[in-house]
């Protein structure tokens, strides 16, 4: 089983560190996000190869695989230039992929407006297009490279149901575009109650493209989800982990947006829960 976390729901330290406190905690993956772990990151320039090759060397000598190369940009910024620039720094991280030997450079598909956030306005077509001429650029590049794009849906982007992902995974066409599944991020407290449907609709259009599943875990307080341990909330991971069987295939499991003092019980949950398929 290939279970890992967030490498930045930890504290910052040496790359070598890191990987060696992710092995401890019992995980032999990570999402490293860069910019949010190191504090060498200050943007576009700063990710050389050399520095590229040493942090992956460290997790490859700790057993730790880099799953996930983190830069999750504004694709679709609605000032040009700030586009632009997000997007020359995840072809930063596509150039740096293989040096990180990691499966994904992942992103989310960013926001109509400035500021991030939930809004219908994301839901038109116009934003929707803007996503798709952004991943094909990227994908344009990662096939040049020879890497692939994670891209993770959500209700705060335009990419925000399992049916636009199908659709961006469509028109975008390529085999480098792949999909990172986070059970959380397609709910709603309109909807958590249907989220087993919603599930199943993802897996049934783009099951086959599904290469790293998000873990975590979600409560409803005041008509809001509101981020808890995993294992403590409504996510019906029976269901995600029957679904993720039905693909044939080995997912990595990436632990998210648990901290300490809950990791351990977040990761033994999960262990149980692998087991049991």
């Amino acid at each position: 089983m290939i279970l890992g976390l967030r490498g930045h729901d930890l504290d910052q330290m040496p790359a070598d560190q890191l990987a060696q406190t992710i092995k401890k905690k019992g995980f032999n993956a990570v999402q490293l996000a860069v910019a949010k772990s190191f504090d060498f990151y200050t943007g576009p320039g700063s990710l050389t190869m050399a520095i590229s090759r040493e942090i992956g060397e460290a997790f490859r000598e700790n057993g730790v695989k880099i799953t996930v190369l983190g830069c999750y940009i504004h694709m679709i910024h609605p000032d040009p230039d700030i586009r632009r620039r997000e997007l020359d720094r995840f072809k930063e991280h596509l150039a740096a992929a293989q040096a990180f030997d990691c499966l994904l450079v992942g992103t989310e598909t960013g926001n109509v407006h400035a500021e991030m956030g939930y809004t219908e306005d994301n839901f038109k077509e116009e934003p929707f297009l803007a996503v798709v001429d952004s991943v094909k650029e990227l994908a344009a590049e990662a096939e040049k490279l020879n890497v692939k794009i994670g891209i993770e849906a959500g209700v705060n982007h335009p990419i925000y149901s399992p049916e636009t992902m199908k659709r961006m995974l469509d028109l975008v066409d390529s085999p480098n575009v792949r999909v990172i599944f986070d059970p959380v991020n397609l709910l709603t407290p309109e909807t958590w109650s249907q989220q087993q449907a919603i599930y199943q609709q993802a897996f049934d259009l783009f099951g086959d493209k599904i290469d790293v599943l998000h873990a975590k875990d979600v409560t409803l307080k005041d008509g809001r989800l509101q981020p808890v341990p995993v294992g403590s909330g409504l996510i019906d991971y029976e269901e995600v982990f029957r679904l993720l069987k039905s693909t044939g295939r080995q997912v990595p499991v990436l632990l998210e947006d648990v901290r300490d003092p809950h990791i351990e019980k977040s990761r033994t949950f999960l262990v149980a829960k692998i087991t049991d398929f």
